[in-house]
């Protein structure tokens, strides 16, 4: 009687789960597959045409991405987004978090919105803007400049600033949607811990490495590894403000992959190119999560 209680639980448990797999099957699993089965291939418009054009090449994009001094150039990029853009903007959100989630603020859920919103905001528009604010004669960044004597910036025409013009923007965009994970695990945080720190002589910068960083680091972990993998498939903000330039500048990764499959249609390639992306976030993925580990095992 209990063995088959336990069996209808069984079958109830796989009949709830049952969706979600198979949607994680058709819309993950199938297509990395395909992708890296692609990536094999020479697939390009003329297999689009017919699909007798196609032939397996093994291993021969990855040797050619190997050797192309673009790719490593949208891999470079793409490193100096993610190394300066991850601390970055998880700074400014756990920094805009501990304010907010101090009692003495006022306007705590104005103050909230104001934050979120760019996270919603559609991205080409807000983007747009930021041209516009950027912009090397009628911006009002290099308004306020001039305005201090100083002369203006090419933000967008210079290789040297348009990495951090493009930072710029890419955090204030997407801070908030941290800050909000962040503000949540913190009114997690006993209120008894503060006050014995505080009885302690702990003054605020005590508080926060001593009390709020040990107890928020598991979510420190996981917004550090969306962010990590969010800087990793930047595309949209450089297609939008700077089309990869100025002399290929502002090109990532993901940018390369999308020229080499919709601008000159090499699919194969562009195929080998997300699954290296894909190796490279399991990667860091991995390490971030040995850190963590060897962190955690040090503090116990």
């Amino acid at each position: 009687m209990s063995a088959g209680r336990i069996s209808r639980r069984e079958r109830a448990a796989w009949g709830f789960v049952a969706p979600s797999l198979i949607a994680i099957a058709v819309f993950f699993v199938v297509p990395v597959l395909s992708a890296m089965l692609l990536s094999l291939t020479d697939f390009d418009i003329y297999a689009l045409a017919d699909l007798g054009n196609l032939r397996f090449v093994g291993l021969q994009n990855y040797e050619r991405l190997l050797t192309n001094p673009l790719f490593w150039g949208a891999m470079k990029n793409t490193v100096v987004f993610s190394v300066l853009g991850v601390p970055l903007a998880i700074g400014m959100s756990l920094g805009a978090a501990v304010i907010l989630n101090a009692r003495t603020v006022k306007w705590r859920p104005f103050w909230r919105v104001v934050f979120f919103a760019p996270f919603v905001t559609t991205l080409v528009a807000t983007a747009v803007l930021w041209n516009y604010l950027l912009h090397t004669k009628y911006g009002v960044i290099n308004w306020a400049i001039t305005s201090l004597g100083l002369p203006a910036v090419d933000w967008l025409g210079d290789p040297r600033t348009s990495i951090p013009a493009i930072l710029l923007f890419v955090v204030w965009k997407i801070f908030g949607y941290n800050m909000l994970i962040f503000l949540a695990v913190l009114q997690t945080v006993p209120d008894d811990l503060y006050e014995a720190a505080r009885i302690d002589g702990a003054g605020p910068w005590a508080r926060f490495v001593n009390v709020t960083l040990p107890a928020i680091a598991p979510t420190l972990l996981l917004v550090s590894i969306i962010s990590v993998a969010g800087f990793f498939q930047l595309f949209a903000e450089p297609y939008v403000m700077t089309q990869g330039g100025p002399a290929q500048s502002t090109v990532t990764v993901l940018y390369f992959m999308y020229e080499e499959g919709f601008k000159w249609w090499n699919l194969g390639s562009a195929s080998a190119v997300a699954f290296i992306l894909f190796l490279c976030i399991f990667a860091v993925t991995m390490i971030q999560l040995a850190v963590s580990r060897r962190l955690g095992g040090e503090h116990t």
